[in-house]
């Protein structure tokens, strides 16, 4: 199978995964109607044409607020690459740097955007990191940056930097950053419901008669359920999104580079270090899906990238 092959096959699988996020937030939509029918005794006394239209209005209602709150969060996130680099401590390295490790770098980003057929991007280091790591970040390639760690300056040869950069360099080109931050969105969208049901069983249960029963606790329990269970399986779902991403930036880089050499040796380097491509960042969870190699300890249905060694296979 080569690069493009594997391409194609990846943007299959990713779109599938894409798919069934958006079954889940509709999944999640259905059972709290029938929560909030079953409450306010709808479900029974409801004719079958009444049901419908009360059906349709919660499931309006409720999709309102799930998008709403994925507006206000994916506004949040946008911004420019730079800005995210520079919150993980990164420098910025200025077009006309004489340091050799610099240059070479700088040299590498130019290839690579070239490559990409893409502008070249601002250049950041991350000093305070040994570990070997790198990201991109940015909504668009018009405000992307491309950032690596030190030790990833300082224990890669020039064509295993060329593959992570080329790596990198996919995110940007292929949108990456762009549906993560739509999938975060989301994910705080039904995070969100589980806060108002939270709120609705503490401040919505006032005292009602016994043939007046209060269906706001009810409706509370269930949007804290369905919310709870909801933002567990979207975690499961955008994992698996990342690392099929991971997958697909891994093809893109072997076609920029043309060469596996670089990119297997890159890997190979970080499954032979102690640190490997841990970050030392708190923020390092924040930016686990744009790295290069596993910023944390996630790991099975949680982890953001595939193992090296399936990577590397």
């Amino acid at each position: 199978m080569n690069f493009f092959e594997r391409q194609r096959l990846v943007r299959r699988q990713s779109a599938r995964l894409v798919f069934l996020f958006f079954v889940a937030v509709a999944g999640i939509i259905l059972v709290i109607d029938l929560a909030v029918a079953f409450a306010t005794g709808a479900l029974t006394a409801a004719s079958g044409a009444q049901l419908v239209g009360y059906l349709g209005f919660t499931s309006v209602a409720v999709a309102a607020v799930i998008g709403l709150a994925a507006l206000v969060r994916t506004v949040s996130l946008r911004g420019g690459g730079g800005r995210v680099a520079r919150e993980l401590g990164g420098v910025l390295v200025p077009p006309d740097t004489r340091d050799p490790a610099l240059r070479r770098l700088r040299n590498v980003v130019e290839e690579m955007a070239i490559a990409a057929g893409v502008s070249v991007p601002e250049i950041y280091v991350l000093p305070n990191e040994p570990s070997i790591n790198a990201f991109a970040a940015g909504w668009s390639t018009s405000d992307a940056a491309v950032a690596v760690t030190q030790g990833a300056l300082d224990r890669l040869s020039r064509d295993e930097l060329q593959g992570v950069i080329g790596h990198e360099f996919s995110h940007v080109v292929n949108g990456d950053m762009r549906l993560n931050i739509r999938l975060i969105g989301l994910l705080f969208g039904i995070l969100f419901l589980s806060i108002i049901g939270r709120n609705l069983m503490v401040f919505g249960g006032g005292r009602g008669s016994r043939d007046n029963r209060n269906p706001v606790p009810l409706i509370g329990i269930a949007l804290l359920i369905a919310g709870g269970v909801g933002v567990l399986v979207g975690r499961i779902i955008q994992a698996s999104v990342s690392r099929q991403r991971e997958y697909l930036a891994d093809a893109s880089a072997v076609q920029y580079t043309r060469q596996t050499a670089g990119l297997a040796g890159a890997l190979k380097k970080i499954a032979g270090l102690p640190s490997g491509s841990q970050l030392r960042s708190p923020k390092r969870d924040e930016v686990g899906h744009m790295l290069f190699g596993p910023g944390s300890g996630f790991s099975g249905l949680f982890a953001t990238h595939p193992p090296l060694a399936d990577r590397i296979k």
